[in-house]
């Protein structure tokens, strides 16, 4: 009997961006390792907790100032060799901060792996624009993300494995894995893989005004810069703060519901990625940022630990569920045959300065007038976000590539 031909497998994720989720795992799971030692390393300096706190503040606030920059950089040079440069920079960053001989080499070290970091991410970005086909955008959001997450939540955990080794070995560990990474892309996606002719630098640029000129571009900066805000900001700067001073409960109870957070990001990035290229951008993002939004607000009134670590979950899970809708409508928007440098610059820049100025202002606003509003005027940042979703055209791609 005849051997069927086999159906062609439209549904596989291709192999290029396969590269780019495990070379994420691998960046994160290194910066887990690191995250958790560089205030402790910072103290070793002399300096106190508010210093401390700066480091990590340095590599965020370089991120959001060079943004910019990169964003141009990857439109003159292209997607890989800026991949390429940014996770070197970070390479040489890590090592140079295990080796700082004083508070203020940690605080530039730190910045400078920040203008890396940046570097990469949006490259990364735009690679998966130009290589993912547009039936399966969202789900290769939900992928790449989960892989951050992934590597995120397990970095800690090698990283306290490896507490014994001193304060300085983590760092090093991480410069090691951005290594591996940065060689995995290098020598798996040169241009030829990448498609000949098609390099980032000969592209047409998709200007940031073009881009602000698509409604779904302008909803997409305000929900990331939401989300920067509330998921990446507060939650990490004030939800241990509200577990202790409201709850009365320990750091442990704060590490769970950190937790709690990132496995119902995790649970819903299993499933969203695929809905978001079924049923649309929009429908995904406005009920991932209702979920949040409700989520932030009630946890900011919770009386107990219990309501306190479930609310922390169903928070993380409409993270999750926003999350590929929101970057799969900015891949629509930029397209496969244009550059995008400057406008993922800008996308990312939002969540950058939410995740700075989160702290902050809902930092003030808890000290002024309670955790209660701190949490409350958070919340309500993701559900004005969703009203600038409501008016957009979706941009899911309804013909077969």
């Amino acid at each position: 009997m005849p051997t069927q031909p086999a159906a062609p497998d439209r549904d596989r994720v291709p192999q290029q961006i396969t590269v780019l989720i495990a070379a994420a795992f691998v960046i994160a799971v290194g910066y887990g390792i690191v995250a958790p030692v560089l205030p402790q390393f910072a103290t070793t300096f002399g300096v106190g907790v508010s210093a401390a706190g700066a480091v990590v503040s340095a590599f965020a606030l370089a991120r959001l100032l060079f943004a910019p920059a990169g964003g141009r950089i990857l439109a003159r040079i292209g997607e890989r060799p800026t991949y390429v440069v940014g996770v070197l920079v970070v390479a040489v960053s890590s090592a140079a901060t295990a080796f700082a001989q004083s508070y203020w080499q940690l605080l530039v070290f730190r910045g400078l792996g920040g203008i890396g970091s940046v570097m990469f991410t949006i490259s990364a970005m735009g690679l998966i624009v130009r290589l993912a086909p547009p039936r399966m955008r969202g789900r290769v959001s939900g992928y790449y993300a989960s892989a951050f997450l992934l590597g995120g939540v397990l970095g800690p955990v090698i990283g306290g494995l490896l507490a014994g080794l001193g304060l300085q070995a983590p760092f090093l560990i991480y410069a090691a894995a951005l290594l591996v990474a940065v060689a995995v892309v290098h020598f798996r996606l040169r241009d030829e893989v990448l498609g000949e002719g098609r390099a980032g630098a000969a592209q047409p640029v998709l200007t940031p005004r073009e881009a602000w000129s698509v409604g779904a571009y302008r909803a997409a900066v305000a929900s990331n810069f939401a989300n920067g805000w509330t998921s990446y900001g507060i939650r990490v700067a004030l939800v241990p703060l509200l577990a202790v001073a409201v709850l009365g409960a320990g750091p442990g109870v704060a590490g769970l519901a950190l937790a709690v957070f990132a496995a119902g990001n995790a649970l819903a990035l299993t499933v969203t990625g695929r809905l978001t290229d079924r049923f649309g951008r929009r429908p995904l993002v406005l009920v991932g940022l209702v979920v949040n939004g409700v989520a932030t607000t009630a946890l900011g009134l919770s009386g107990d630990v219990v309501t306190f670590v479930v609310l922390s979950l169903v928070a993380g899970m409409g993270s999750g569920t926003m999350n590929p809708g929101q970057q799969a409508a900015v891949a629509d928007v930029i397209g496969p045959d244009r550059s995008g440098g400057p406008v993922l610059a800008r996308y990312q820049m939002s969540a950058d300065a939410g995740q700075i100025l989160g702290p902050v202002v809902a930092g003030a606003l808890a000290d002024a007038a309670g955790f209660g509003w701190a949490f409350g005027v958070s919340g309500a940042l993701m559900l004005l976000a969703a009203l600038a979703w409501l008016p957009v055209r979706d941009t899911l791609p309804r013909t077969a590539d």
